[in-house]
C-alpha cells in the first residue's frame, strides 16, 4: 500500500537519488570525453541562473534533472570515438545499476534496501530513455539515436539545424547574453518605477 511514508520516501529519493544518478551519468561523459580528447568539456547541472562555475562544472539554480555535457570538439574524429562518447552515460548507469542490484541480491547491502532499490530503478530509467533510439520534442536525437545513426550512416546525422550538443563556448556566450538581457530589463523596470 502506498501511504504517507512511501510518499515521503519517493519525494526524498527524487531530490537525492535522481540527482546522484544524473551526476553519475554526466561523469560517464567526462570519462569518455577524456579518452577521446573532448576539448573545453563542461558539465552543466540544472538550468537557470548560474550558482557557480568551477573548472568544468557549471551548477545552475534549478533542479539537476536538466543537465548536459558539452564540448567544443573531439581530438579523435573517428566513428568509434563518437559511439563511445554517446554510449558512456548508458554504460555508467548500467554498471552502477547492476553492481548495486548484485549487492542487494547477495544481501551485502541489506540496510536501506528501499533506497538502493530506488537507486537501481532510476539508473535503469535513464538507461531506457537513453538507449531507445528517438528524437526529443525539439527534434534533437537522444544518445541511442546518435549511436544508431553513427553506426548506420557512419556520421552524425540530424534534421535539426542546431548542434546535437552545443559547444561549451556557445553555451557560455548564450548564458552571458541572457544574463545581460535580464539585467538590462531589470534596470529598465527599476528606472520606470
Amino acid at each position: 500500500m502506498f501511504g504517507l511514508k512511501e510518499l515521503i520516501g519517493l519525494v526524498l529519493s527524487a531530490f537525492f537519488i535522481l540527482p546522484t544518478v544524473v551526476i553519475l551519468r554526466e561523469l560517464g561523459y567526462v570519462l569518455a570525453g577524456r579518452v577521446v580528447g573532448a576539448k573545453n568539456a563542461r558539465i552543466t547541472l540544472g538550468s537557470g541562473k548560474r550558482i557557480f562555475k568551477w573548472r568544468m562544472f557549471d551548477l545552475r539554480r534549478h533542479y539537476q534533472l536538466y543537465s548536459w555535457y558539452s564540448y567544443d570538439e573531439l581530438a579523435n574524429q573517428k566513428k568509434w570515438a563518437y559511439v563511445f562518447l554517446y554510449s558512456s552515460p548508458i554504460l555508467v548507469n548500467v554498471i552502477f545499476g547492476l553492481m548495486i542490484n548484485a549487492l542487494i541480491a547477495n544481501q551485502i547491502i541489506d540496510t536501506y534496501e528501499t533506497f538502493w532499490n530506488r537507486f537501481v530503478f532510476y539508473a535503469f530509467y535513464y538507461v531506457m530513455f537513453d538507449v531507445l533510439p528517438m528524437r526529443t520534442i525539439n527534434g534533437k536525437p537522444n544518445n541511442g539515436r546518435l549511436i544508431l545513426d553513427m553506426i548506420k550512416h557512419g556520421k552524425r546525422t540530424d534534421s535539426n539545424k542546431e548542434p546535437f550538443i552545443p559547444a561549451t563556448a556557445e553555451v557560455e556566450d548564450a548564458y552571458q547574453k541572457e544574463r545581460q538581457a535580464i539585467e538590462e530589463m531589470m534596470k529598465e523596470n527599476k528606472d520606470n518605477s
